[in-house]
């Protein structure tokens, strides 16, 4: 292994920031790694460099936790599994913890327990403890075992505190119940109840914040999915069913109707509508016919064709996909690595902070000190656990990627999603992004005595045999209207001029004015037409019929449907949309006009583009730069984020911060909504993680009480802490929910 390469690795054994930091640390001090990403809402880490995974894999094990290298998408339902027996095993351990704590609380609090002072009582308080150690063993063990791995390593994590809790509690009581003596009578009280239903509290938060954390995935699964077990492949002159891996390249594949294209490849015969939607994101079908290029996980809707493989495995557009969707999830935008620098150090603050109120309380407190000194630093233990601080970034990111790829919007990472919302300057390249792309025919003018059909039939006809660049434009719109060509007799190439030949015995001339005046044709009739699609950056070229002129057929590069809506909902957000292409300046300022883009700059050559980019960056503004992905490379890099539309090949993928699949500019749009909506849901995960932690340790460790009496119980903050974790996970999955502009109107 010797080129750089990025491995994927599961992660088992986080259970907070805490443990994300040591991962990350102990994965980047690997030599030959690069960088190393560690996502907690996930439990994964992403790691480039030349390095081998089981090398890895060894030093997550060295830090304390678990790993396997994610080798592909066969790895996913053998992970959700395990997920699921995690899950089952968090709600087993709380229903555990609670069989045992839920009694003791309920009589404690009704006055059935037997009080400490009674001589025969220590019994029944021994088997109280003894079953309370089983709970610690049986619902706290993971935690337990955690925080000796981190101990081991001389870091500390989520585990250090609720060990550190749990297991204070436990032996507090222990000691009460076995040598009283040497306790203050007023600090007899055993907090096994305590211990208990704080793991108990604590697992079935957890459970629920697993369930809430795998519906994050669904985007990974829902892609996985959407390529079929088995391709039916044409070999030794039969059809015959093979698994997907048995695929190879340049065989041929037959798919029927109703099934999933199984891998990337060309059409060798026969045509379909062809289903993208689960890949870009748009509802109606596109036609596809011999020598189209399909992609696999589509959906063929109607014909049944033949097609040869050119792309299998992990080189498919679809695997692409899946890995950058998976990259782009367990990345970091700036706001998430802030976030995880200050979870970091979180811990051991949080450890000094429950020995400074252990202190302040025994030496200050009122009687009995040593009851309130062990559960006022239970309690800040239990209540500063950073777990909704650790999952605030990574689980938004997750859901608005996952959210996105559902779009055809497939965006890089998470830097980029986050720096698409502070655009304030968009430009746009023409052919191809504001226009289709191609030419086709825009006008068919025809002369008294024809009507338009009949001048496109001649024209068509004659382009059959042509290799004129306006031919495969005049043959579609034919096709599009159900003209079939005529055959052409005596047809000649006039080479600057245009093209003519004999069509059912009449003889058709197509070009321009100086093949038809050549010919002793007056094109006077139409001349202002021709001049005024002229002036709008559109060709035409003059069909004449045995010798008088018969009409005009105008050509050009059509505005896309959309265009003209999308720029009106990007300038709605307050951004300058700039036109920046290399055409000639009427036909820009043609497409402008019909687009509503008031800044235009024509006839610019690639290394121009790039440089007006960077005198627009260097006046302060944030430039997004939208283009095809390939001929528009160098400026998409140079960009503060580059969007390549409509391509989806793997050049498109590799050149630009945010891949669009589809072909309409509203997905720049929708992407810039869901970056502003991801880093307002990041805010507000983080606002409500660091108030929880701000206010809850203060409280915790008794501020209150010289005021109010009150003090905060441990089972409470267990509670709480269990919560700020499912809320925040409930909060990001609110992105899914999100409705862009395209779909609200």
């Amino acid at each position: 292994m010797s080129d750089k390469h990025t491995i994927h690795l599961s992660i088992a054994g986080m259970s907070c920031a805490g443990c994300v930091a040591a991962v990350e640390k102990a994965l980047q001090a690997v030599s030959g790694v690069e960088s190393a990403s560690v996502n907690f809402a996930e439990h994964t880490a992403m790691v480039s460099g030349d390095v081998a995974a089981d090398v890895l894999v060894s030093a997550v094990v060295d830090a304390g936790y678990k790993a396997a290298e994610m080798t592909g998408p066969e790895d996913t339902a053998a992970r959700e599994a395990t997920e699921f027996a995690q899950y089952r095993g968090r709600l087993r351990r709380a229903a555990v913890a609670a069989l045992i704590g839920a009694p003791l609380m309920i009589g404690g609090w009704l006055g059935w327990l037997p009080a400490l002072a009674t001589v025969a009582v220590p019994w029944f308080w021994v088997a109280v403890g003894v079953a309370t150690l089983g709970v610690l063993v049986y619902s706290g063990g993971h935690f337990f075992a955690g925080a000796w791995a981190a101990l081991r390593k001389h870091s500390a994590s989520m585990d250090t505190l609720i060990a550190l809790g749990t297991g204070s509690a436990w032996l507090y009581s222990m000691a009460v119940v076995l040598f009283p003596e040497f306790i203050p009578s007023l600090a007899h009280h055993a907090y096994f109840e305590a211990a208990a239903v704080i793991l108990a509290l604590v697992n079935f938060g957890g459970a629920l914040e697993m369930k809430a954390r795998g519906r994050s995935s669904e985007a990974i699964r829902r892609l996985i999915g959407m390529q079929p077990a088995t391709a039916r492949v044409l070999r030794d002159g039969g059809e015959l069913d093979v698994p997907i891996e048995q695929v190879g390249l340049d065989e041929t594949v037959r798919v029927l109707p109703g099934e999933k294209l199984p891998v990337d490849g060309v059409i060798l015969e026969g045509h379909s509508s062809i289903d993208e939607s689960m890949l870009t994101g748009e509802p109606l079908p596109v036609e596809r016919g011999k020598g189209g290029r399909v992609v696999g996980g589509t959906l063929n809707t109607t014909g049944s064709f033949l097609m040869k493989t050119t792309h299998i495995g992990r080189d498919t557009v679809l695997a692409h996909i899946i890995d950058m969707v998976r990259s782009a999830q367990g990345s970091k935008p700036p706001v998430g690595r802030l976030a995880d620098r200050v979870a970091g150090i979180f811990v051991p603050a949080v450890l000094l902070i429950s020995i400074a109120t252990f202190l302040a309380w025994f030496n200050l407190g009122p009687e009995p000190r040593a009851g309130y000194s062990m559960v006022t630093a239970i309690t800040v233990l239990v209540i500063a656990c950073p777990c909704a601080l650790g999952l605030a970034t990574p689980i938004s990111i997750m859901v608005s990627i996952g959210k996105a790829a559902g779009q055809g919007i497939l965006i890089r990472n998470g830097e980029s999603l986050q720096r698409a919302r502070q655009v304030t300057t968009l430009v746009l390249d023409k052919t191809g992004t504001v226009t289709e792309g191609r030419p086709a025919v825009t006008a068919v003018t025809s002369m008294p005595g024809h009507d338009e059909a009949e001048l496109l039939a001649f024209a068509a006809s004659i382009e059959s045999a042509s290799e004129h660049a306006m031919a495969a434009a005049i043959l579609a719109a034919a096709r599009d209207r159900g003209i079939e060509p005529s055959p052409v007799d005596n047809f000649q190439a006039i080479a600057g001029k245009g093209v003519e030949g004999d069509v059912g015995g009449r003889r058709i001339l197509l070009g321009n004015a100086g093949l038809l005046q050549d010919r002793d044709i007056a094109v006077v009739d139409l001349q202002a037409a021709c001049d005024g699609q002229a002036a709008l950056g559109r060709s035409s070229v003059y069909v004449a019929v045995n010798g008088d002129l018969a009409g005009l057929v105008t050509v050009a590069d059509p505005v896309r449907p959309d265009s003209a809506a999308a720029i009106r909902r990007l300038q709605a957000r307050g951004l300058r949309i700039v036109m920046l292409t290399g055409d000639a300046p009427a036909a820009a300022e043609a497409v402008a006009a019909e687009v509503g883009i008031n800044d235009v700059v024509a006839g610019m050559l690639p290394d121009g583009k790039a440089e007006y980019v960077a005198q627009q960056q260097a006046r302060g503004e944030v430039v997004a730069m939208v283009g095809d992905g390939i001929n528009d490379a160098p400026v998409l890099a140079l960009a503060d984020v580059g969007f390549a539309l409509g391509s989806g090949t793997d050049v498109a993928i590799e050149s630009a911060d945010i891949t669009l699949m589809g072909q309409s500019l509203l997905a720049v749009a929708d992407a810039i909504e869901i970056s502003q909506a991801t880093v307002r849901n990041i805010w507000q995960n983080l606002f409500g993680a660091f108030v929880y932690n701000s206010l809850g340790i203060p409280v915790a460790a008794g501020v209150l009480y010289p005021l109010t009496g009150v003090l905060l119980n441990p089972m409470i903050a267990g509670a709480a802490m269990a919560l700020s974790s499912v809320t925040v996970v409930s909060n990001a999955n609110r992105l899914r929910r999100l409705r862009l502009g395209r779909e609200a109107g």
